[in-house]
């Protein structure tokens, strides 16, 4: 028996090799770039919210509420580690997951290495954006909801469905792109066997963090809500096919449909709807209050239901760029850049920031760091990670092979078909549902990943055990059967057809 128990130990030890050079890779950005890497535009509204906490109109503002709880430290390279944590996180519960499911484990570290080795993956973490945590907290939720019932094909209990509404439900605040998810996990778990329990337990604490930020939300503006912007990015996604000849709007949402300049000048969504000589800026006074966002929302969706064939083929348009061989510069090439570790500091615009009346983004940055030096390039570890982004990471084509994959996975393996179709619908919702109601981007590429990775991998996985079986294997080494409540070596001897 000891052989077996050795080799039982050793078979992580892949893994666990995997994950110490992920770390490295991590540490070695850190050392690279102390502090973050900036996003223009969104990581100056987060910096300036965090050091100013208020909801927004445009973003939901459960990320900046992280970065406030942070700010006594004073020290944005402690934002960096924590999300290179979660990102490291985000591969070892993977791996968990696949173990537990019964796929070998030299297999699981396999299918975690894109989890743990790309690079646009580690850049996003080090850049002060949302998408690492929110992509860790929907990590953690799926976790909770899959790891007792791997080896017994049922729901899992409401107890622990509580927890994971909980993580889900605060992860719509970090990027309110995750709204989806919440219906989506609502449905797998009620469709599972003694799975109306755990749905409503499940859908009750994702609403808690929900509810409460719509009230802080109302206590500011009047309203309930997470934001005031859904239909000025609607309208950015149907603005490009949309026609008024076939949509037919009211005549005080005629004006919203693109003039023949900006529709040849073909600017992508998500940064058309910024320009000053789009419609909604020429229109209203302000794109977000109550009735623009209304007129905007009741415009796109008279385009979607006039023209549905466009829209979806947008949106498969849109979809084909994810899965593509090259990286285009989309939305724009500006934009496109943020997402490459760089060569020089970061250069700070001098406009106004999102803190006090007076701050700048600069300020801002300068007041949370308690200090002048918010971005530092230093070599030679930048230039290393740079190097690597060159070659590590997971390609478009392999990232539609893998959701090709989990989605065989659904429909063929009817043992595993629950577990297979929570995960690979997370990661699908997370892939679509930014392309479908603002743009494609990049950025929102990648918290689908590990999703995709780990629906692929239980596509593979061993069947589920019978609960009889599980319990005998799982009291095998220490001899003992639970059902009989004697030694198994003493039972044996007992029982006549167990003789030699």
């Amino acid at each position: 028996m000891r052989p077996v128990r050795d080799f039982g130990r050793l078979r992580h030890v892949p893994f666990l090799v995997a994950l110490a050079g992920a770390l490295a890779v991590r540490w070695t950005a850190v050392r690279g770039y102390p502090g973050v890497l900036w996003f223009t535009g969104d990581s100056y509204f987060y910096i300036g919210r965090a050091v100013a906490l208020a909801p927004s109109l445009s973003k939901s503002s459960g990320y900046p509420l992280l970065l406030h709880l942070l700010e006594p430290w004073h020290s944005l390279t402690l934002v960096a580690v924590l999300q290179h944590l979660m990102g490291a996180a985000v591969g070892v519960m993977t791996y968990a997951l696949l173990c537990r499911a019964r796929l070998p484990a030299w297999a699981a570290a396999l299918v975690s290495l894109p989890v743990l080795y790309d690079a646009y993956q580690i850049e996003l973490e080090h850049l002060l954006m949302a998408e690492a945590v929110f992509t860790f907290l929907i990590a953690a939720g799926v976790t909770l909801l899959l790891w007792r019932p791997l080896g017994r094909g049922e729901a899992p209990p409401w107890w622990i469905a509580l927890p994971a509404g909980l993580l889900i439900g605060y992860a719509v605040l970090v990027r309110s792109a995750g709204a989806p998810l919440v219906p989506v996990v609502f449905a797998c778990l009620l469709f599972r066997r003694r799975g109306w329990r755990p749905a409503l337990a499940f859908g009750a604490a994702a609403a808690v963090p929900i509810a409460a930020y719509a009230t802080w939300f109302h206590s500011v503006y009047g309203e309930y809500g997470l934001t005031r912007s859904d239909g000025l990015f609607l309208w950015g996604r149907v603005a490009p096919f949309a026609n008024c000849a076939r949509i037919r709007p009211p005549a005080h949402e005629e004006g919203l449909c693109l003039g023949s300049e900006l529709r040849y000048r073909n600017f992508a969504p998500g940064h058309l709807i910024w320009r000053s000589e789009a419609p909604p800026r020429q229109l209203f006074e302000n794109v977000l209050d109550p009735q623009s966002n209304a007129t905007l929302r009741d415009f796109a969706i008279r385009a979607i239901i006039a023209q549905p064939g466009d829209y979806w083929n947008t949106i498969m348009a849109d979809l084909d760029k994810a899965f593509g061989t090259e990286r285009l510069p989309l939305p724009t090439d500006a934009t496109e850049k943020l997402y490459h570790f760089p060569a020089e500091p970061h250069t700070f615009p001098g406009g106004r920031g999102w803190g006090a009346p007076s701050s700048t983004v600069l300020s801002d940055a300068m007041r949370y760091e308690d200090g002048f030096e918010v971005s530092r390039v230093v070599p030679p570890y930048a230039g290393r990670m740079i190097a690597y982004q060159r070659d590590w990471y997971l390609p478009g084509p392999w990232l539609r092979i893998v959701f090709i994959v989990g989605a065989a996975g659904v429909l063929l393996r009817r043992g595993r078909r629950p577990e297979v179709l929570l995960v690979w619908a997370a990661g699908a919702t997370l892939l679509l549902f930014p392309i479908a109601s603002a743009d494609f981007d990049y950025r929102y590429v990648v918290p689908a990943v590990p999703f995709a990775c780990l629906a692929a991998g239980l596509a593979f996985s061993r069947r589920p055990a019978p609960a009889r079986e599980e319990r005998e294997d799982g009291d095998a080494g220490r001899g003992i059967s639970r059902w009989s409540g004697i030694p198994g070596s003493l039972r044996r001897a007992k029982d006549p057809a167990s003789a030699p």
